[in-house]
């Protein structure tokens, strides 16, 4: 089965490209340096001919409001087009669990603006909601830092992050699954406050800065509570653990 995975060349699409291809289908990795853009449309007609099955794992370069809510507009416009065309029988998408109360954050209304395009498309679909990636947690712990006392403030609030590979393994199931008409959510099996993550991540690094835990503290400007960012009861869960990817991360030099 052919098999197009927009956004194919970063950190999830690259992973559901293998996973696919390890199953036997014929899979095309959809990116700007593959030709193929689907902000501008350019290349999609090509690379969604004869494909079954599209999924969008594709982000916006800039998290600026205007600009991002610019790119999943344009992107869930074409692919829309692109897909009815090709005669596109599935369309995954990846989002983000809490996206609908998250609004005081533009990343997250641009995320709601692309979910909704996608249900009105008539294209049947699955959109799968995922926690925070492993991955981000340094970008999470960065953007609390304090470099006069050497500090990381975080917020009080509950998530549950989770980590790329379990994504990646999700979104080929569901791909090769039949379309849900609905949303799934995915986390990881932990689910802790910000700081205590962050603690762990640094304690793995040698870094001694303190993490403070901090009510007013906010995740990228947007206030959050404990429901904002974790998942629905009767999520999917995926099986890594925290602890045990910063060992394998600190074992491989990450």
């Amino acid at each position: 089965m052919k098999i197009v995975v927009v956004g194919g060349s970063g950190l999830i699409g690259s992973k559901v490209v293998a996973g696919l291809r390890r199953l036997g289908h014929e899979v095309t990795a959809a990116s700007p340096s593959s030709g193929v853009d689907a902000v501008t449309g350019e290349g999609l007609a090509e690379a969604l001919a004869g494909a079954r099955v599209v999924v969008d794992v594709a982000n916006s370069p800039s998290f600026e409001d205007a600009a991002v809510l610019a790119f999943f507009e344009a992107s869930g416009r074409n692919l829309a087009a692109a897909e009815a065309a090709a005669g596109v029988e599935h369309h995954v998408a990846l989002s983000v669990v809490g996206t609908d109360r998250m609004l005081q954050s533009g990343y997250f209304r641009a995320k709601l603006a692309q979910e909704g395009s996608i249900k009105a498309s008539g294209i049947p679909y699955t959109i799968v909601r995922a926690t925070q990636f492993f991955e981000f947690v340094p970008a999470i712990a960065e953007s609390g830092a304090d470099a006069v006392d050497r500090t990381v403030r975080m917020p009080t609030a509950l998530f549950q992050p989770i980590a790329a590979t379990d994504v990646a393994a999700a979104l080929v199931d569901v791909a090769l699954a039949a379309p849900a008409n609905g949303t799934i959510e995915l986390a990881g099996p932990e689910r802790l406050p910000f700081a205590e993550m962050v603690r762990r991540l640094l304690a793995s690094k040698g870094d001694d800065r303190a993490v403070v835990a901090d009510p007013d503290a906010r995740y990228f400007g947007a206030a959050i509570d404990d429901r904002s960012l974790v998942p629905d009861d009767g999520s999917l869960v995926g099986p890594t653990r925290f602890d045990d990817w910063l060992a394998a991360a600190v074992a491989s030099g990450r």
